[in-house]
């Protein structure tokens, strides 16, 4: 299960998708997050879902890599769908004991609702796998920038979700080893009741807890001895400027939000 956590990870490439700066990668997804809670019918999330197979066909991203990343909300999935199909009120599908308490507006709203979670799933895998962590924070800073003149600190949020994207990998790759050391101890996960599996888990937590503690005390050493400030005065390696790419990027997300929103206006 842990091996199936991929969020954070940064699959490096040359693609059209790679090269484009983060900030518009950035701003194409929040597009596309409008556009998924603006989709109404299927015309509409099969006009989102195809923008989407196609920014995965350029990125060069296998489609194995997102879908395994969703086997870690497949619990979260299935319930939304159950809550929907029992709870939404409508036109039973059958007279039957079970199914007349299953509604085809249910039906339909469970479908949706499944697409809309894993679209907006992959859609923010495939920005994350195809984009550095760094180049996230870079991004992330020269969006929020207008905010320091309300003295809000961007570069110290933006550094903060950067090294939690960045150590995310790693703690799954440390919480494993831990695992893998207890059960060659003899230790059990994965028999007996919850209560017993949480206590199981213990033993776990515990390393976890210090390992994590030790690593953000070296990366804050490392930090000051080389004199790190914050963002006042800081530069940038590479700087981030737009291409006719990004332009074409934005404009096609743009146009997909445009034409969603029409689309629910003829109820498609």
């Amino acid at each position: 299960m842990l091996k199936d956590i991929t969020l954070g990870q940064y699959f490096p490439g040359d693609t059209p998708i790679h090269r484009l700066d983060p900030r518009t990668k950035l701003l194409c997804l929040i597009l596309f997050i409008v556009a998924l809670f603006c989709a109404k019918w299927f015309v509409s999330y099969a006009l989102v879902l195809a923008l989407l197979l196609v920014a995965i066909v350029v990125s060069g991203v296998k489609l194995k890599a997102l879908t395994k990343g969703l086997r870690t909300v497949y619990i979260i999935v299935a319930f939304t769908a159950v809550m929907n199909l029992f709870f939404t009120p409508g036109q039973a599908v059958s007279q039957l004991p079970v199914l007349n308490h299953i509604t085809w507006e249910g039906v339909r709203t469970a479908a949706f609702m499944v697409a809309r979670i894993v679209m907006l799933i992959m859609g923010s895998f495939l920005l994350t796998y195809t984009t550095s962590p760094i180049a996230l924070t870079n991004a992330l800073d020269r969006l929020l920038s207008p905010l320091k003149k309300l003295h809000f600190p961007v570069h110290e949020l933006t550094l903060m979700m950067s090294l939690a994207l960045r150590f995310i990998p790693t703690l799954i790759e440390e919480t494993d080893k831990i695992m893998s050391a207890q059960k060659a101890r003899g230790a059990d996960f994965e028999s007996g009741n919850i209560l017993r599996r949480a206590k199981a888990l213990v033993p776990i937590l515990v390393p976890l807890f210090v390992g994590a503690f030790r690593r953000a005390d070296e990366l804050a050493t490392a930090m000051e001895s080389r004199c790190y400030h914050g963002g006042e005065g800081r530069t940038a390696l590479h700087v981030l400027r737009y291409r006719p790419a990004d332009y074409a990027a934005l404009a096609a997300f743009v146009l997909l939000v445009a034409a969603v929103i029409v689309l629910r206006r003829f109820g498609l």
